[in-house]
């Protein structure tokens, strides 16, 4: 679900998908609130919505295209 977001905003293809299953270190600093997404130091944990997103996006400054 949370990548058909970042899709549908139009950064499918900039993202990096990261397996955290066997990282122990991301493993228990996420756990349940994965996916998360990460730019820089500023992350947004899922759940989030669309509107969620874009704000995130904006704020970071990062440009989409929807």
């Amino acid at each position: 679900m949370a990548l058909e977001l970042i899709k549908q905003v139009g950064l499918g293809k900039q993202v990096e998908i990261v397996d955290i299953a066997f990282d122990d270190e991301l493993f228990s600093r996420y756990g349940v609130t994965i996916p998360v997404v990460k730019v820089d130091e500023s992350e947004i944990n899922w759940p989030f919505d669309i509107l969620q997103l874009q704000q995130w996006l904006t704020v970071n400054g990062i440009t989409y295209h929807p």
